[in-house]
C-alpha cells in the first residue's frame, strides 16, 4: 500500500491550520500557547481520508520566521505540499522563504492555495493568481493547480480535495524494503507505558518487537508499541507517520532531531561531504569556514563550509563542500539538507548528502574531488551494484566481486557497506566469511520459493509443509551453504513470509484443517501408540480397517511432519511423549549408575530388543548417548 504524507507552507497568519482543520475537521495547535496567540509554533499533525479511500497523513509547519526550524522539522519528509497564500496579501516573505526550502529538498508536487478569498473582490484575486504564475515559472509549481477557497464558507474546497487526491495518486510508493529509519520530532513519556517517539518513516518498516536503535547516541530500544494515525497498529511502514512506544529508554535519550532505527546500519559522522546550492536571492557569497546552520531530517547542527572545489560560493552556483559539524549527524547518501546563515537566520543554501562518513581533508586533491564527483553520479557503487546483481545467483564474497569488477577498488568493503546500508545488497555470513546477493535477487528466488511451497500445499493439503532441503535444491544452486540458506529462511520468518521448523517450510498464514474423518483417524493412531508404547505398532498393521487408506496415509505423514509421531527408523515410530520418556530413563539410569546396556534399557522399558535397539541407536543418532563397547553412556 502506498503512504503519502501531505505538508503545508507559507507565510505566518495566512490560514494553513485554519485551513487543514476545516479539510479534516481537527485541530492541529495543541499547544496553548498557540491557541491564545493564534499562531502555530511548533509542528502540528493529522490525517485526511481522501474520496478515494487512501488515508494521508498532514503536517501543519508554523509560518512565522522565528520557527523556521520547527517548520524543517516537519517538511522534509513530505511528498506533497499546499502552498498557502492569503488571497488578501498575497506572496510574503515567508512565502518565498518556503518556497526556496521546498526547491532545495526536491519536493515535486504542490498545490497552491489562496485562503481567505472571500474577503476579496474577483479582479484582486485574478491579479493575485497572475502575480503567482509569474512568482513560480520555471519551477516544480510551475503548472500547479491554484485553488481560491475559504476556510470559513468552505468555498472551493471540492474543487481542491479532488486534486489533492489526484495529485496523492501520482505520488511513487517508498522503499519499504530499505533499513527502517525514522527522524524524531517528538518525544515524550506517558504514564503506564513509558518513552513515546513520533515521526516519519522514511524508509523500511518497522515491527512490534523490532530492536530498534537511537542515533546518533546508539542506544538500543524495544518496540512495545505502535500508532499509525492514532491507531494501533503491528507495522509501521515508510511514508506513514509513526508513535512508537519504546522499551527500555528513557525519554531523555531520546529527542528531537535523533533517528531511530534498525540497529547496526548507521555510524555518526563529525564530517559530512555534500553539493550545495547557493540561492539566487542569498545576499553575499559562502566563504571558507562560514559558521552556520544546519538542519538534516529533524536536526538542527552547527557546523562550517569548507568548499572544495573554489574559493568562494555566489549566489547561484553548485559547489562540493564538506560540512564539519560541533556534533554528530546520522545520516546516509542522497538524504537532503538545507543550511541556513548563523545570524540572521535565512535559509542561503541546501543540497544532497554525497558521502555521510568523510574524513577530514586538509589538501583538497583533484583526486578527491573526481572521487566524490564517481560517489554522487552513482557510477562507483551502480557498478558495483550491478556486478553483485549479476553474481549474486553464485554467491559471490568479496574477491569474487572484485574479480569480476576487472579492477582495483581499495574501498571496496566500504562500498559493500554503503550498498547494505541502504538495502540494496544483503549480506549473509559473517564479517570474516561474507558472501553477497541483491536484494531484487532475493525478491525474486522469494517469489519463486513462496509460489513452490504454494503448490506443495495445494499438493498435499495434510503435510506441515514442504522439506528444507528439497525446496533448497528446486530454488536456489549447490553453491548456496546451508548455513547461508537457514539465514535467508530466517529472514523470511521475521518478514512474515514463511514458517520453518527443523526440516519442513510453510506459507506463513497455512495451516493444516482435518475433516471429521481426518479428526478420527489422528486420534486413532495417537491411541494406538498410548496402548502400546515402547512396543509400538507397524504403520501396515495400523490401518487395516481403513477404506481410505491414502487419506489414512496422510494423516499419519501429518503426525510425523508435526513431531507427534516419532519415527526412529522404518520399523520403529514412537509418540512424542514416549520418546522424551525413554530418554529420561536412560539419562537418569546413566547419571545414577554410570552406563547402560541393552539388556537394561529392555527391562526399564519393558520391551522387546528390536525396539529397545531402535531408540538407543536413534539417541546415538542425535548424539544424547554415546556407545562405548556393549553400553551407552552420556555424549
Amino acid at each position: 500500500m502506498k503512504h503519502i504524507i501531505i505538508g503545508t507552507a507559507g507565510h505566518i497568519d495566512h490560514g494553513k491550520t485554519t485551513l487543514i482543520k476545516a479539510l479534516t475537521g481537527r485541530e492541529t495547535d495543541t499547544l496553548q500557547e498557540e491557541k491564545n496567540r493564534g499562531i502555530s509554533i511548533n509542528l502540528g499533525f493529522t490525517y485526511f481520508d481522501l474520496p478515494s479511500g487512501r488515508r494521508a497523513g498532514i503536517i501543519d509547519v508554523p509560518g512565522h520566521e522565528k520557527f523556521i526550524k520547527n517548520m524543517l522539522a516537519g517538511i522534509s519528509s513530505i511528498d506533497v505540499v499546499l502552498l498557502v497564500i492569503a488571497a488578501d496579501e498575497g506572496i510574503m516573505p515567508q512565502t518565498r522563504e518556503h518556497f526556496e526550502i521546498l526547491k532545495l529538498l526536491n519536493i515535486k508536487k504542490g498545490i497552491v492555495v489562496l485562503t481567505k478569498s472571500d474577503l476579496v473582490e474577483a479582479d484582486w484575486l485574478d491579479m493575485i493568481k497572475e502575480d503567482i504564475k509569474e512568482e513560480f515559472k520555471d519551477t516544480f509549481l510551475e503548472d500547479a493547480p491554484i485553488h481560491a477557497v475559504s476556510s470559513k464558507t468552505k468555498m472551493g474546497f471540492e474543487e481542491l480535495i479532488v486534486d489533492i487526491d489526484k495529485l496523492t495518486a501520482e505520488v511513487e510508493a517508498k522503499d519499504t524494503e530499505g533499513h527502517f529509519r525514522l527522524p524524531v520530532d517528538r518525544s515524550f513519556s506517558i504514564s503506564g507505558f513509558g518513552t513515546v517517539v513520533t515521526g516519519t518513516i522514511i524508509s523500511g518498516k518497522v515491527s512490534l518487537g523490532d530492536t530498534v536503535e537511537i542515533y546518533p547516541g546508539k542506544v538500543k530500544a524495544k518496540v512495545r508499541g505502535i500508532r499509525v494515525h492514532d491507531v494501533p497498529s503491528e507495522l509501521g511502514e515508510a511514508g506513514q507517520r509513526c508513535a512508537i512506544n519504546l522499551a527500555n529508554i528513557k525519554v531523555s535519550e531520546v529527542q528531537r532531531g535523533n533517528v531511530v532505527a534498525k540497529e547496526d546500519i548507521m555510524e555518526p559522522s563529525l564530517i559530512i561531504d555534500c553539493k550545495l546550492y547557493h540561492i539566487k536571492t542569498a545576499e553575499k557569497s559562502i566563504v571558507n569556514r562560514q559558521r552556520v546552520r544546519l538542519y538534516h531530517g529533524t536536526e538542527e547542527i552547527i557546523c562550517r563550509i569548507i568548499p572544495l572545489d573554489k574559493e568562494e560560493i555566489k549566489p547561484g552556483q553548485w559547489a562540493y563542500v564538506q560540512l564539519r559539524l560541533e556534533k554528530p549527524i546520522t545520516a546516509q547518501r542522497n538524504d537532503r539538507y538545507i543550511i541556513r546563515s548563523y545570524s540572521p537566520m535565512n535559509t542561503i543554501a541546501g543540497g544532497i548528502i554525497i558521502e555521510p562518513n568523510a574524513k577530514k581533508s586538509k589538501k583538497v586533491t583533484a583526486e578527491y574531488l573526481e572521487e566524490l564527483k564517481l560517489k554522487e553520479s552513482g557510477k562507483s557503487t551502480n557498478i558495483l551494484e550491478n556486478t553483485v546483481k549479476n553474481l549474486s545467483d553464485t554467491y559471490p564474497d568479496s574477491l569474487a566481486i572484485l574479480k569480476s569488477l576487472g579492477k582495483n577498488m581499495d574501498n571496496i568493503e566500504e562500498e559493500l557497506k554503503a550498498l547494505e546500508d541502504q538495502g540494496t545488497i544483503i549480506r549473509l555470513g559473517g564479517q570474516d566469511n561474507s558472501i553477497f546477493i541483491h536484494k531484487d535477487f532475493l525478491k525474486d528466488k522469494t517469489k519463486e520459493l513462496k509460489a513452490l511451497i504454494e503448490d506443495f500445499h495445494k499438493k498435499n493439503p495434510l503435510k506441515f509443509g514442504m522439506s528444507k532441503e528439497e525446496a533448497k535444491n528446486k530454488i536456489f544452486t549447490k553453491k548456496l551453504k546451508q548455513k547461508n540458506y537457514d539465514e535467508i529462511l530466517n529472514m523470511l520468518v521475521e518478514k512474515k513470509t514463511l514458517k520453518v521448523s527443523e526440516k519442513f517450510i510453510a506459507l506463513y498464514d497455512f495451516n493444516v484443517t482435518l475433516n471429521k474423518e481426518q479428526e478420527r483417524m489422528k486420534n486413532f493412531i495417537i491411541n494406538e501408540y498410548k496402548k502400546l508404547k515402547f512396543t509400538p505398532p507397524k504403520y501396515v498393521d495400523l490401518g487395516q480397517g481403513e477404506k481410505d487408506r491414502a487419506g489414512f496415509k496422510m494423516v499419519y505423514e501429518l503426525l510425523i511432519d508435526k513431531e507427534i509421531l516419532i519415527k526412529l527408523n522404518e520399523d520403529c515410530t514412537l509418540l512424542k511423549e514416549d520418546y522424551e520418556e525413554a530418554k529420561n530413563k536412560v539419562r537418569n539410569y546413566i547419571l545414577e549408575n554410570g552406563s547402560i546396556s541393552a539388556a537394561t534399557a529392555k527391562e526399564i522399558f519393558e520391551s522387546n530388543r528390536k525396539y529397545t535397539i531402535a531408540i538407543l541407536e536413534h539417541l546415538d543418532s542425535i548424539k544424547f548417548t554415546k556407545r562405548v563397547e556393549n553400553d551407552r553412556v552420556i555424549y
